[in-house]
């Protein structure tokens, strides 16, 4: 659905279109710029939007459907962009994310949500309260979507940080629950790495005039949304290492672990099959057996038996094995 649509003349919000087919004649009319918000549109919604402004079939189908990497392509006098974002869910720990996706043209900006974690009102709402950035056109726009989606990296940087400072406490603690949080966590990492690693080369080749004209102080802006960019990056692969390392350490207590266990087992095994033994010898009721009609056979038997257990179960002790 179409979420919001407005024209803006220098720098300032002029009218709202009664549709999409007037917004851009009423921006040719006006010599401003549109900027058009829509939510998870169909194919069928987004054609209007699609042909009013001549957008490419290809970057069209693309943000129709969703489930793009993070890139930056052309497509004639419009620029098309991707952008993943992410959010934190305190309630469920676990990390949603979402994309935008971004076409800007020489007098207008079409923005596409996907998911939850992608809102853009408050983007909206900090260029109308900023006429100075506004008015700098389409590139003005671009970079405040990118500026807030890298912002809103933060909150999820801190999340997976808490996450993870948890599971080391739960493998030292010994959860049996830890193998399978730390696999989630580890997804999710992966796919926040999706997310933040091709942005910081979409960023390099924007500074670099591949993509929509930035004036001076646009481009030191977006050398500041470049800068977070690459931090959130390292920060994430920082993340990978210390999950890999967190998975080996808890491999490695479980495995100590269950040698412990074994050897538990075969100390008790070893202490009561000696009595097993003595008892199968002397239970084959052979008439010509050593001490077989001793009086005493009985009780040295027990005996051997009590002794023989009592001595293995000295040197397990000893060794650490119970």
């Amino acid at each position: 659905m179409i979420v919001d649509r407005a024209i803006y003349v220098e720098g300032r919000r002029a009218e709202v279109p009664g549709s999409v087919e007037d917004t851009y004649g009423a921006c040719r009319r006006k010599g401003g710029m549109a900027w058009i918000g829509l939510y998870e549109p169909d194919e069928e919604e987004f054609s209007s939007v699609a042909g009013e402004f001549g957008l490419h079939p290809l970057a069209v189908e693309d943000a129709v459907h969703a489930h793009q990497r993070p890139k930056l392509e052309k497509y004639g006098d419009t620029y098309f962009v991707v952008l993943k974002t992410a959010r934190y869910v305190d309630e469920t720990e676990t990390v949603e994310f979402g994309e935008i996706h971004v076409f800007v043209g020489e007098d207008f900006v079409v923005t596409v949500r996907h998911g939850e974690a992608s809102a853009l009102r408050g983007v909206r709402e900090r260029l109308e309260g900023d006429p100075e950035l506004l008015r700098r056109g389409p590139a003005s726009i671009l970079y405040a979507i990118m500026d807030r989606v890298v912002d809103d990296y933060g909150p999820v940087v801190d999340g997976l940080e808490n996450d993870i400072d948890e599971i080391e406490t739960e493998v030292f603690g010994g959860s049996p629950h830890v193998s399978r949080r730390i696999y989630e966590l580890s997804r999710e990492v992966v796919e926040f790495h999706r997310a933040t690693r091709p942005l910081a080369g979409v960023l390099e080749r924007m500074l670099s005039d591949g993509g929509p004209p930035l004036d001076v102080e646009l481009k030191r802006y977006m050398r500041d949304v470049h800068d977070h960019a690459l931090r959130t990056n390292e920060q994430i692969e920082g993340f990978r290492e210390l999950i890999s390392n967190i998975l080996n350490v808890n491999l490695t207590l479980v495995s100590v672990e269950q040698n412990d266990e074994v050897k538990k087992i075969s100390a008790w095994a070893a202490i009561l099959f000696a009595p097993t033994v003595i008892a199968g010898i002397y239970g084959m009721n052979f008439d010509r057996m050593p001490e077989l009609h001793w009086p005493l056979g009985y009780p040295f038997a027990l005996a051997l038996m009590l002794g023989v257990s009592g001595v293995l179960y000295t040197l397990f002790r000893r060794r650490g094995w119970l």
